[in-house]
């Protein structure tokens, strides 16, 4: 596959037919648009000293989308020809039925870039990421007599999207994504643990491979794991809880962001739905989800619909002010598109996703959180979660957590899960740090079957009464 700029309307369609077919397939519809990708991938993985992966994948496709009242019709290809358009057009089109839909007005156009179109993987040669990844492992052993195994990841790509709709308006975006993991197995006496540090977003490289970067991610991974040593089994039962700032931030994706978006509200799915303009969270609390900050990982100049992204404001100082949307449910909902139209790649369908959500923060000094907390836990990393976003209701493992009595840090616990639904959360929220941060780069958001990359963050945050589940108390 070519390293030459994406022009499929240069290399494999002529413009003017592939337009005549657009709005042939999409005659009577309410919406649809063409989608055409271009998808380079590269991973590379040492594993305890030897390269465990290296792999590099190249695709491309399209996906061409009819759409009428809450019905799409979708096809898509890995072939990018004025044939494979011809079939997915006459697929398509059997969403549209007997038409007599008025087509929905186009995006309106943006020139903005978030992060630039360098491609990643041409910017960095192989043997110099191969020599990174060495020194990571070496470095790391190096850091403590404890570490006996060493994970260093390197992953970089670059997807080229161009996005025809019916009346000619093409819009283009190129996004790079790149990230580099260290993760760090300790062992004394028999007993191992690990830790776990990493990031990247919309950039080149070239950062990333800096010894000044992945030296402080590696030696963040060290301390996680031995913190985990010599951590003791969880307490459980209800109690108050603080979570960190940044990356504790998922809790609030997964818990509260998703019963956010348009299309769980329109059906009367989400725990949110019909709240609009009431008071779903404390008063101080104000939850965005933005997609114009530059160089994040959730960060996108124009969405999977050709919507430019935006700051949209979900909650305003407790009150529910907005959903994320893509067009097919704003138009529903009789609401505006919000730039949160996303889809994995040509071969799925868009949705209303989140980009980059968080809460911003508040005036508390984050130590007076920590020390007003009477008995209860300190959480300052998470790892995996599950959701319903009907009921809200969610269970979360923290990957590093301390006991707090009586306002002291105590020893860190180790099987601590947080269980408790979110909007119950929100009204619970007692206190907001002045320390609001974004996560590291290093998220990524499942929904029906789609994944896409996405950022979280927060500030620190005391919830009042979640249930903590663990050992006996």
């Amino acid at each position: 596959m070519s390293d030459a700029p994406f022009r499929p309307f240069e290399t494999h369609l002529d413009k003017d037919r592939t337009g005549a077919l657009l709005r042939d397939a999409l005659a009577g519809a309410e919406d649809g648009e063409l989608f055409l990708e271009r998808r380079r991938s590269e991973m590379l993985v040492l594993d305890d000293g030897r390269i465990k992966t290296a792999s590099y994948d190249a695709s491309e496709g399209f996906g061409l989308r009819a759409v009428r009242g809450e019905v799409a019709g979708y096809a898509h290809a890995t072939e990018i020809s004025e044939a494979a358009l011809r079939r997915a057009a006459e697929t398509a089109r059997l969403a549209v039925g007997d038409g007599g839909g008025v087509m929905a007005p186009p995006p309106a156009g943006t020139n903005r870039r978030l992060y630039t179109d360098a491609d990643p993987i041409a910017g960095a040669a192989f043997p110099v990421k191969l020599e990174t990844l060495r020194e990571i492992d070496a470095y790391a052993r190096a850091l403590d007599t404890r570490v006996v195994q060493v994970t260093a990841s390197i992953a970089a790509s670059l997807q080229e999207v161009a996005i025809l709709r019916p009346e000619g308006t093409l819009v283009t975006d190129t996004r790079p994504m790149t990230r580099v993991n260290v993760s760090v197995i300790v062992e004394v006496d028999g007993r191992r643990e690990s830790g776990t540090a990493g990031g990247g977003g919309r950039v080149t490289l070239d950062g990333l491979l800096a010894p000044e970067d992945w030296q402080a991610r590696a030696r963040e991974a060290l301390r996680i794991a031995l913190v985990n040593l010599e951590a003791l089994p969880a307490p459980a039962g209800v109690m108050d809880i603080v979570l960190g700032p940044g990356w504790p931030g998922i809790l609030l994706h997964e818990a509260v962001g998703h019963g956010l978006e348009g299309d769980a509200n329109r059906k009367g799915a989400s725990a949110f739905a019909g709240l609009m303009g009431q008071q779903v969270a404390a008063r101080g609390v104000t939850v965005l989800d933005d997609g114009t900050i530059p160089d994040r990982r959730g960060s996108l100049s124009v969405d999977d619909e050709g919507t430019p992204s935006a700051r949209n404001v979900l909650i305003e100082d407790g009150t529910l002010v907005g959903y994320m949307q893509d067009r097919q449910n704003a138009r529903l909902m009789g609401a505006v598109p919000t730039g949160n139209g996303r889809r994995e790649s040509h071969a799925h369908i868009p949705m209303p996703r989140m980009t980059n959500t968080y809460m911003l923060g508040g005036d508390a000094d984050p130590a007076g959180i920590v020390a007003d907390l009477k008995d209860g836990i300190w959480a300052v990393g998470f790892g995996g979660g599950q959701v319903d976003i009907t009921s809200g209701k969610f269970v979360f493992s923290c990957t590093e957590a301390y006991r707090v009595q009586n306002g002291k840090v105590g020893a860190p616990v180790k099987g601590a899960t947080l269980i408790g639904d979110g909007a119950t959360a929100l009204l619970n929220i007692r206190a907001l740090g002045n320390d609001m941060a974004l996560d590291p780069g290093m998220g990524n958001c499942g929904k029906q079957g789609q994944w896409v990359p996405v950022g979280v963050g927060q500030p620190t945050v005391m919830i009042g009464g979640l249930t903590v589940g663990g050992a006996a108390a």
